[in-house]
């Protein structure tokens, strides 16, 4: 069976729900989220991104395994070259590298954009989801102390930042996503993606408890 990455759409709203529903569980602190979204609410969020940026799915043939989706930074202007990202991968289908793959995928199509920097939340602990974003290239730029409560408990959560490109002056707003030909850029990450995904490789993403977010 053949896994790609793919840009994703409204119709693969049910299954991206069926992966991300249990993070905003009671037990799950991976998202401050204390109830699922609905089906409809889903693909209003899908349709949102993809306006402009990439919302990208692991499909295995037609099975959704993961995703990874940018959002902007902060509104205002001088903040329009910075993105926001979060990663969710399927209970089944952690270890197997998708984490890596979706990721290498998604900055290489916000290069192609034009976008220069790269910011993750983690809710802690979560050593499998800070050990993929280290692997990946971010780096620890502080912690939000007790900037939560879910669980019974206060939760704090590390920011990770990552550069995507060199810096240049007077630079060029980002370029939207549907004005890109994405092929090779999409295509970039499959290399990390193994033959046989599911059958649980240990460490090789680092994907245990996989979520962060961006949100």
């Amino acid at each position: 069976m053949l896994s790609t990455i793919r840009l994703a759409t409204e119709r693969d709203a049910d299954q991206i729900l069926e992966i991300y529903a249990p993070f905003c569980e009671e037990n799950s602190f991976v998202s401050f989220e204390v109830r699922s979204p609905t089906l409809e609410e889903m693909q209003q969020r899908i349709a949102k991104v993809i306006q402009k940026l990439p919302w990208l799915v692991c499909d295995r043939d037609g099975e959704i395994l993961g995703y990874v989706y940018a959002a902007p930074h902060r509104e205002r202007s001088a903040y329009q070259w910075s993105v926001d990202v979060s990663v969710y991968i399927g209970k089944k289908f952690r270890r197997s590298g998708i984490g890596r793959a979706l990721y290498t995928s998604l900055f290489e199509i916000l290069v192609l954009q034009g976008y220069y920097n790269a910011y993750a939340g983690i809710t802690l602990p979560n050593p499998a989801s800070e050990k993929l974003h280290k692997l990946m290239g971010f780096e620890p730029i502080g912690i939000y102390p007790s900037v939560g409560y879910k669980g019974g408990a206060w939760r704090d959560v590390a920011w990770f930042g990552r550069s995507l490109r060199s810096r240049s002056t007077n630079p060029k707003p980002p370029r939207n996503i549907n004005t890109l030909k994405l092929e090779s850029a999409m295509t970039s990450g499959m290399s990390y993606l193994e033959e046989r995904v599911g059958e649980g490789e240990r460490g090789r993403g680092g994907e245990g408890e996989m979520g962060s977010r961006g949100e």
